[in-house]
């Protein structure tokens, strides 16, 4: 049956308000819905004002007034990827200083360092990989010169310049090798100054009256989120001076020390997943998250247990360090066997656009002798609903159920299949431009007759 889609508004109509979402009607075409359940043969997806209306099979899908027009047979429609954790727009050229936002090593900051002014919703990154069907990231700088890695946003790939969903979404600690060499050269210089800004901050709450989040106006956007010092307009200007924090890296702490802001902590041993695990008995409040865990497979039963969830490396198979010695293509199907929560980490790729072929690896692991991977549903789960969930967004982003965001992707084949790609892509229901420098620069090169003027002249 051939795939059918459609939009309600007018073509005269959509070009003259681009940035108004499209109801959408997609029939006869194979659905994710990203929930980890199989892909549904003959089924359809409705989209209507920005929002996921329906997502099941093609007999069940409610009526609709959408006018419908035929598209290619064998498309499959599944929400958008969701990428984490990313460095996507903040930068465009890595060897350029002035283009690359990703790193903050002479800042006098840490803790309070907030990517979302810097993200560049123009960057290349983000249209290239908004072609590859990511329509949400969770962004953050890669070092500060502290233990600390500061505030990372969630943004959306949409092309219409507004880029940051939520400011501020998670806070980041290094506790492995990385965290060892910027703390001083050992893993109990690191937990030493992990414990102390964390009691520091707590500290630093209480003195200043600091109310939590939930007494507090949440306008992300203006700054009404972030936690405030009276003091600084009072008589009391000071703090103690054994302190390790300027006061803006404190205030940036007290909601994670309070469980009022994800942490995300970078670890890669089992031992350091055990220390990070035993955190949680001495500050009960933290949410936390792991973000690489290549030996997590070795204390996945301990993870779980604790309940917290796991961003993983997708395919490690050979030790990069002395922290990834255990490591194993089999780490992320073990910790889901396990019960743990685990999505694919794209910091852990060359390029985020590759999450699908990582996922669809992990699929073929499971028709290896001796291997453990992950089912379809599961593993397109681990790059959609599952990043999505764990930054907070469950049920919202990465999921086509009512309710959720109007990302859409819709592709030429199955989507873990490496020949596969987009054919278009909706976010918040509006259909986006799969245009890039890089595309532009395929099509102005795919003729290469030699008796044309210089390509430099051919515009």
């Amino acid at each position: 049956m051939k795939a059918l889609f459609a939009f309600a508004a007018s073509t005269l109509a959509l070009a003259a308000t681009p940035a108004l979402a499209q109801d959408v009607a997609m029939t006869g075409v194979t659905v994710a819905t990203g929930d980890g359940s199989a892909p549904i043969e003959n089924g359809a997806v409705v989209l209507r004002s920005g929002k996921v209306v329906y997502a099941g099979p093609a007999a069940g899908m409610p009526q609709t007034s959408v006018a419908v027009v035929e598209a290619p047979q064998g498309s499959w429609v599944t929400p958008g990827l969701f990428a984490t954790v990313t460095s996507l727009g903040l930068w465009d050229v890595g060897a350029v200083s002035q283009s690359n936002d990703t790193s903050a090593g002479g800042s006098p900051f840490s803790a309070a360092l907030d990517v979302a002014p810097a993200v560049n919703p123009a960057s290349q990154h983000i249209a290239v990989h908004r072609a590859a069907g990511i329509t949400r990231a969770a962004s953050l700088m890669s070092s500060t010169g502290s233990i600390f890695q500061g505030q990372g946003a969630i943004i959306d790939l949409g092309s219409d310049g507004d880029a940051v969903v939520q400011p501020r979404a998670f806070q980041s600690v290094a506790l492995g090798e990385a965290g060892a060499r910027v703390a001083g050269g050992s893993r109990a210089s690191a937990h030493a100054l992990f414990r102390n800004a964390l009691r520091e901050a707590g500290q630093f709450g209480e003195d200043a009256r600091i109310p939590g989040m939930e007494s507090r106006q949440r306008d992300v956007r203006t700054g009404d989120d972030l936690p405030l010092d009276p003091r600084l307009s009072g008589e009391n200007r000071e703090r103690g001076t054994d302190v390790l924090l300027t006061r803006f890296d404190a205030a940036a702490l007290v909601p994670v020390v309070r469980g009022e802001q994800k942490l995300f902590v970078m670890v890669e041993r089992a031992s350091d997943i055990r220390s990070v695990i035993a955190l949680k008995r001495e500050f009960p409040r933290l949410d936390l998250v792991l973000v690489g865990a290549s030996e997590g497979w070795l204390v996945a039963p301990e993870i779980a247990a604790a309940g917290i969830p796991v961003i993983a490396d997708g395919l490690d198979d050979l030790p990069a360090s002395f922290e990834e010695l255990a490591s194993t293509q089999s780490n992320i199907g073990r910790m889901v066997k396990a019960g743990v929560k685990v999505a694919i980490n794209a910091a852990a790729m060359e390029n985020p656009r590759n999450l699908n072929q990582y996922a669809g690896n992990l699929v073929a692991l499971t028709h290896i002798p001796g291997a453990d991977g992950l089912s379809w549903g599961q593993a397109f789960a681990a790059i959609s609903s599952v990043p999505a969930d764990i930054v907070g967004m469950g049920s919202r982003a990465g999921v086509l159920t009512p309710g959720a965001v109007g990302d859409l992707v819709v592709w030429d084949g199955d989507p873990l299949e490496l020949g596969s790609t987009p054919v278009s892509v909706y976010i918040d229901g509006v259909e986006q431009p799969l245009e890039s420098h890089q595309s532009r620069l395929r099509d102005r090169y795919r003729d290469l007759d030699t008796s044309d003027m210089p390509k430099a002249y051919d515009w």
